[in-house]
């Protein structure tokens, strides 16, 4: 990915307790997404949330939740995210996935992340 170009951006909208073959799903994602060698996997914990099934997930002491939602981030060129899709799809069955075109502003620094 070069600055300027364009990159798509898949998301992924899981609970904290989610697993997949026996682990975290998010933390399953990671792994394979890095042995995939995507350019950039972010994984987000919300503060409060629900979905398709309106289960309110909070950090609010008084309805405090384990499972509070998370957002995976991930963002490549359009040719490695189409080869990662299926993959996603799979390792998050019944998740909620979207997809958005994005504009890659800066992408570089020291190599560390």
């Amino acid at each position: 990915m070069n600055e300027g170009s364009v990159a798509l951006l898949l998301r992924v909208y899981l609970g904290e307790s989610d697993m997949h073959d026996g682990a975290r799903t998010h933390r399953h994602l990671m792994q394979m997404l890095r042995e995939e060698g995507i350019a950039g996997v972010t994984v987000l914990r919300g503060v409060e949330g629900y979905g398709r099934a309106g289960r309110l997930r909070t950090e609010r002491i008084e309805r405090l939740s384990l499972d509070l939602p998370l957002v995976v981030e991930i963002v490549d060129t359009e040719e490695r995210i189409a080869r990662i899709r299926p993959l996603v799809a799979a390792a998050a069955a019944g998740a909620l996935v979207t997809e958005e075109k994005v504009r890659v502003v800066s992408y570089g620094g020291s190599g560390k992340g």
